[in-house]
């Protein structure tokens, strides 16, 4: 039998970090002279890579300009993070969640449109790094909704789409998770809402951790 595998998006399903986002976004887009987007504007990309996520903001905009802005936004984060402003919670019942799929004998991975640095702090400062097995960034990947961050999560874990499961909160992650073959359950409590992810595919929609715990034992 091949290992069970979850695969949890980050930023909108692990923890609930808008306020930065928004707050690194504004930053980025005021450098530049610009008018900083709709706070539901910047939501709505969250879970792509950032030159993707900018030019989604930015259709009118070069290439180049959506690669020098994205370059602007990790500048603003990572002066944040120096003046300790930045903000990511775990959602409530989170780290119990990881810890009891841990137990349950889950392999536990991580997709998400974060650098490989911040992916690392965000897990390190909440103390569940440990519970993971592979972590897949934008650094190292095409952006969500390729299935690339999915099958290299598999690869390291042993796993197959049979048994593998993608948790997130946009249709990205839906989208992924049907383009590698595995089921898909989306959370409510996210950047996307529930009908969107149903839509895209999910085979459920969680409204909180212990509803979450329940759909992905009932595919494992």
């Amino acid at each position: 039998m091949s290992n069970r595998l979850a695969v949890f998006d980050c930023d909108g399903t692990l923890v609930d970090s808008q306020h930065s986002i928004c707050a690194a976004m504004a930053r980025a887009f005021e450098d530049q002279k610009l008018p900083a987007p709709d706070r539901l504007a910047i939501l709505s990309v969250v879970g792509l890579s950032l030159p993707h996520a900018i030019a989604r903001l930015l259709p009118d905009a070069e290439p180049d300009f959506h690669d020098h802005l994205s370059e602007c936004y990790k500048l603003a984060f990572q002066q944040m993070r120096r003046d300790n402003a930045v903000s990511e919670p775990l959602y409530p019942g989170m780290a119990d969640l990881i810890a009891r799929l841990d137990g349950d004998g889950w392999l536990l991975g991580v997709a998400t449109g974060k650098s490989d640095r911040g992916l690392n702090l965000c897990l390190a400062h909440h103390g569940i790094a440990a519970h993971f097995v592979t972590l897949q960034t934008a650094d190292r990947h095409p952006s969500k909704p390729h299935p690339s961050m999915l099958r290299a999560a598999m690869a390291d874990a042993g796993a197959v789409p049979e048994s593998t499961v993608m948790i997130g909160d946009t249709v990205f992650d839906i989208d992924m998770g049907l383009a590698a073959g595995v089921r898909t359950i989306g959370v409510g409590w996210g950047y996307h809402a529930p009908d969107a992810l149903i839509a895209a595919g999910a085979v459920a929609v969680a409204m909180d951790s212990g509803e979450l715990h329940g759909h992905i034992g009932a595919y494992g």
